[in-house]
């Protein structure tokens, strides 16, 4: 149900003064089952207290079935409230998928998830910046089902972070914007970090809890995983099919665009090793979608805070015709061949791209191309690209005169 609709109902507010992020992954999991051996020895009153579960729409199926084998019969037992929340759409929209003191299951997606977002963009998480990602489907989620269960009374809110990542509860105290909210974060408080939560729940289940994250996240680098992620792909090849056929489209569009910033997904597998040709094999069962020609222009610009780096980049994507792969890259190809223009193919998985015009080294500079790939990618230009593309053009033409 639609969280507006579930207040305009008549439903009103509930007396919360606690909400528990819980995220399905070892730290949050390891907080929530250590408090509920002695919810009033933490300083919950379970009546009060609202756990929270933002589905991105795209976790793993060993986390979510071990969070369904032992944490939802605790939940059950303490009749503590559980709500599973996600995007109803781009907009920011809320759905709420469950919302049972009694939950028997974990929902796996919602109307939107993150994965639609990059398959219709034709691009993948980036490893720069702010983990947007998070902020769209977690984040921004969280705080509109909080506005709407708690209102403007004060709360507290927990967040699982593990004592290794003080850095982070740091973060989120400077980056709250509810004057009302109180961050709470008790494995910092308890000196757990992530050994220590990962051997409570082995302790506890017997299981080895693994991470929690999209199949397609660009951090397992970063978090020293990758590994263990490799290892997960191998394990569920529809999975990982699926995931290589995203990175491939983003990187038919940008060659830059690859999962892990200058390493790709699809070069960590390898066709003479046994383990990874399932792995392949589903993704190659992927490419025989539809495919489409799509037509790409890109600016680069100069950042206007300093005019020694590239700012944000513009694109458009006009998906052109869709078809079979085969027949569009010959249609591609043969015209390409007749204009003159340098042709890229991919004898092995299928892509065709020509490039009727590559960035330039100085910036503003422009790229142009034509290529194709998967049809998933939906056309999509920002309401000013045309003028500022004829602008960023021109300055081109003017420097290489």
């Amino acid at each position: 149900m639609n969280a507006t609709a579930r207040v305009s109902a008549g439903l009103g507010f509930e007396d919360i003064e606690l909400v528990i992020n819980w995220g399905l992954g070892v730290d949050s999991t390891a907080y929530l089952v250590k408090m509920l051996e002695d919810p009033a020895a933490h300083g919950v009153d379970l009546a009060r207290t609202l756990v929270m579960h933002q589905l991105t729409g795209d976790e793993w199926p060993a986390t979510r079935a071990h969070a369904e084998e032992f944490v939802l019969p605790l939940l059950r037992e303490h009749r503590v409230r559980l709500v599973q929340v996600a995007r109803a759409s781009r907009a920011l929209e809320i759905a709420v998928l469950d919302d049972s003191r009694h939950p028997e299951r974990i929902i796996e997606r919602g109307p939107w998830a993150l994965w639609d977002e990059y398959e219709a963009g034709g691009t993948v998480p980036q490893q720069g910046g702010i983990r947007l990602c998070s902020l769209h489907a977690k984040g921004e989620v969280g705080d509109a089902l909080i506005a709407l269960e708690i209102g403007g009374r004060p709360f507290r809110q927990v967040m699982g972070f593990n004592a290794d990542e003080a850095v982070r509860s740091r973060r989120d105290e400077a980056a709250s914007k509810n004057p009302l909210r109180q961050g709470v974060y008790p494995l910092i408080d308890w000196g757990w970090g992530r050994d220590r939560c990962e051997a409570f729940l082995y302790e506890r289940f017997g299981v080895r809890w693994e991470k929690s994250y999209c199949s397609f996240c660009c951090f397992p680098v970063s978090m020293g995983a990758m590994a263990d992620h490799l290892d997960r792909m191998r394990a569920h090849p529809e999975i990982a099919g699926r995931v290589l056929r995203l990175e491939y489209t983003s990187v038919s569009l940008n060659p830059q665009a690859k999962l892990f910033g200058r390493r790709s997904l699809l070069e960590q597998f390898d066709p003479g090793r046994a383990a990874d040709r399932p792995v392949l094999a589903a993704f190659e069962e992927e490419l025989t979608c539809p495919w489409a020609l799509y037509h790409v222009r890109r600016i680069l610009p100069v950042a206007k805070a300093d005019p020694t780096r590239r700012g944000r980049a513009m694109r458009s994507v006009e998906r052109v015709h869709v078809g079979r792969a085969s027949a569009l890259g010959r249609r591609l190809r043969t015209v390409s061949e007749r204009h003159g223009y340098p042709v890229e193919v991919d004898e092995r998985y299928g892509r065709v791209r020509t490039w009727m015009r590559r960035r330039e080294s100085q910036l503003p500079t422009v790229e142009e191309l034509m290529v194709t790939a998967p049809y998933h990618v939906q056309s999509k230009q920002v309401p000013r690209f045309e003028r500022e593309w004829r602008a960023a053009s021109w300055r081109g033409v003017r420097r290489r005169d």
